[in-house]
């Protein structure tokens, strides 16, 4: 199972490491007092939730760095739900307000309103989603409304409030739109085969009849996989760490509704391996079963060479289901060198080291790339999150002091942040419905289909073998 190394500093990117760049400050930066902020070498490693809340909210003279304004959003849910956290926010402007009003200090007043107000656009921004939920949306047009109210003369904060308000209501329609659209469209049919004899009709169309060139299909699903990918939101990753806080008995903050997009996204992995098992056993001919697997060989290995390493192990791992992987007399005539590599790249021995080291080489390319065919990274989302899950398990919430691991979660943030970069690449390849369309609605065959139709190709050779395709045999005359 992939893990995740124990988080030391040098791990920690400057982006995301937690330093306090110059000139930005530092706020309950002492050192003993409970509600205190710990630094290490300049860097937040800890701190209670009410200080780490307090850090988030701007002052006259300081404005939170935005990888923090990133990272304490995202993981605060674990400890408390979004409404409840943009309603202390408001509680700690008004408490700032109050100081800055008795001072008579309007200028700072301006100052500050405008600071608060950039803090809404980027969280708005960052999570739009968190405002799906109605007392989210009734605590930011709280917190607006005060802003407004006590800076009536000052146009500009009422015009960015506008603004913001305007972009949130266009984004979360948007969402609604995609999510109807999404709930319309139907999983792959899953064809259980005809009784004793899974072999299609002659005319019945398989993948080379729609495209036999492996690099415009891996670029086919390339696309695919970027549109779907595109649909997760970094408020579904964090569901992975939202558990049950043992510490403080915290309720569980993981909502199964909110994790549909994960589970879209993992079933389509499945059916894409389903449908290269399905598209190897039902070719009636050797030979043409020999062509098959080669042609897929060569699909995963354009996959690997555009960076898209989810279809390319979808489709080794339906080359290696048991249907498939039982064909020897075909696989004997498959000329294996090139699947050799790409087994090597997704050996799963030292923790999928050499898939870590080809991921790294990836992202160092998209990182240093000037056309949107080098940025294309699309990692094995089943990795990755497992990577999220074990980090998360291995490191703990709370420190023996009471305070937030909030190193821990600088880790976390910066894992879904590089995900969530690498989600926005534009696909540059041309659209092909056709293929799209066969990829996405192509009959696959259940497990039983699909070890009748490779019995039938190949007999059983040994008595566990035999055993299976008689009892296959028993229960589905039994179920005509």
């Amino acid at each position: 199972m992939p893990q995740t190394s124990i988080i030391c500093s040098s791990v920690l990117g400057p982006s995301c490491s937690g330093q306090v760049p110059p000139g930005m400050g530092e706020r309950g930066g002492g050192a003993g007092g409970s509600g205190d902020l710990i630094f290490q070498d300049g860097r937040l490693i800890s701190g209670s939730l009410e200080a780490l809340m307090e850090h988030l909210v701007p002052t006259v003279d300081y404005y939170p760095d935005r990888t923090y304004i990133f990272t304490f959003l995202l993981s605060s849910r674990v400890f408390m739900p979004p409404h409840d956290l943009l309603a202390r926010v408001g509680q700690i402007y008004l408490e700032q307000r109050q100081q800055l009003e008795a001072g008579s200090e309007k200028a700072m007043l301006k100052s500050f309103s405008a600071k608060i107000v950039q803090l809404l656009k980027e969280w708005t921004e960052a999570f739009p989603c968190d405002f799906q939920d109605e007392k989210a949306m009734a605590e930011l047009k709280a917190i607006t409304h005060r802003i407004m109210q006590c800076d009536e003369e000052n146009g500009t904060v009422k015009k960015a409030i506008a603004q913001l308000t305007q972009s949130l209501l266009l984004s979360l329609a948007a969402r609604s739109q995609l999510q109807e659209l999404r709930e319309k469209l139907r999983s792959p049919a899953v064809d259980k085969g005809p009784i004793l004899k899974a072999k299609p009709p002659a005319s019945q169309k398989d993948i080379l009849g729609v495209c036999c060139d492996p690099l415009v299909l891996a670029q086919q699903l390339t696309h695919i996989e970027l549109e779907r990918v595109s649909s997760i939101h970094p408020q579904d990753l964090m569901q992975i760490v939202s558990h049950t806080d043992s510490r403080d008995k915290h309720r569980c903050r993981g909502d199964p509704t909110k994790t549909y997009s994960l589970e879209a996204y993992d079933n389509w992995f499945n059916c894409l391996s389903m449908l290269v098992a399905t598209e190897v056993c039902r070719v009636v001919k050797k030979k043409q079963r020999t062509r098959m697997l080669e042609f897929f060989i060569d699909v995963a290995r354009e996959c690997f060479n555009i960076g898209n390493f989810n279809s390319m192990m979808a489709i080794i791992s339906g080359m290696n289901l048991s249907p498939v992987a039982r064909l020897k007399k075909t696989w004997s005539k498959v000329k294996t060198a090139k699947f050799d590599v790409l087994e090597h790249h997704m050996d799963p021995s030292s923790n999928f080291c050499n898939y870590r080291t080809a991921l790294q080489g990836a992202t160092q390319r998209s990182q240093m790339a000037n056309s949107s065919r080098e940025k294309i990274v699309i990692p094995v989302f089943n990795l990755f999150v497992k990577d999220i899950y074990f980090l998360h398990k291995i490191h703990t919430n709370h420190l023996p002091n009471g305070h937030i691991n909030f190193k821990k979660f600088w880790e976390i943030s910066r894992q879904i942040h590089e995900f969530m970069t690498w989600t926005r690449v534009e696909c540059p390849f041309e659209k092909d419905k056709k293929i799209q369309n066969y990829l996405l609605t192509a009959p696959i065959y259940s497990e039983e289909a699909l070890f009748i139709a490779s019995f039938e190709s190949e007999g059983p050779e040994n008595h566990m073998e035999k055993d299976s395709w008689k009892t296959l045999r028993t229960t589905l005359l039994n179920r005509a």
